[in-house]
């Protein structure tokens, strides 16, 4: 990586963080953690606004901005096939936000790179979910957002119907499908959903924020089960 581009991803970094050590740079950068402390440095001393000291950790000022980003063709892909996945597969509200994000980032970039991105061989399925399912993944988002319960009227792998009322915690794409992965008052343990075997759903009261019941003890218990970060297979 050329050092410009290393003083560049150290600024990125800093500016979404709170507090990152140089340790945590030297890692993500492949450096030692002597050439962050001298990038640092020199980044202060060119007007970049970081704070934090060896030892302790840096951050850059809220409010510093960056001019206009300059994407490498490798990064245009990237974001191309990842914004045409939520076009096809992300409903209607998330497809509409990749849209106007991806005409965003055309024009962010140079005019003789903008026809780049038409010309980016990497597509994504066209085979849209039914207007049904990508209102749930919407409705499902919200409750997630707005942390609401969700009365599910499901059917599991073997078609037998059950009523669940779940706290939901995340959603995931795996293999052509959408998960819920959720808190189930029924079962009283994490369990997770594909949203095309629900039948139906509506919104029920607000649920806490309680120990042991959020994303991250999910991923936990994903972990001890599988001993990989995962979704369990849904029930």
């Amino acid at each position: 990586m050329r050092r410009a581009d290393r003083l560049f991803q150290i600024t990125q970094y800093l500016r979404g963080r709170r507090l990152t050590t140089a340790r945590q740079l030297a890692e993500w950068l492949s450096v030692s953690e002597r050439t962050v402390y001298r990038d640092v440095r020199d980044l202060s001393l060119s007007g970049v606004p970081v704070d934090g000291e060896a030892g302790v950790g840096y951050r850059i000022k809220p409010g510093y901005d960056l001019p206009p980003l300059m994407f490498t063709a490798d990064e245009v892909e990237a974001l191309v096939i990842g914004m045409r996945m939520v076009q096809a597969w992300g409903g209607p509200q998330l497809s509409a936000s990749a849209a106007a994000a991806l005409a965003k980032v055309v024009l962010a970039l140079p005019r003789d790179k903008r026809d780049f991105v038409e010309a980016t061989p990497l597509f994504a399925p066209n085979t849209r979910m039914d207007l049904q399912q990508g209102e749930r993944l919407e409705q499902i988002r919200q409750a997630i957002n707005s942390r609401h319960k969700l009365l599910l009227h499901y059917s599991d792998a073997q078609q037998r119907g059950s009523q669940r009322v779940v706290w939901p915690l995340a959603l995931a794409f795996f293999g052509g499908s959408w998960l819920l992965a959720a808190w189930c008052e029924v079962r009283e343990d994490f369990r997770s959903f594909r949203l095309d075997r629900v039948q139906q759903l509506s919104e029920q009261g607000y649920y806490p924020d309680r120990d042991g019941r959020r994303l991250a003890d999910f991923v936990r218990a994903m972990r001890r089960e599988h001993k990989e970060q995962g979704f369990p297979p849904p029930r």
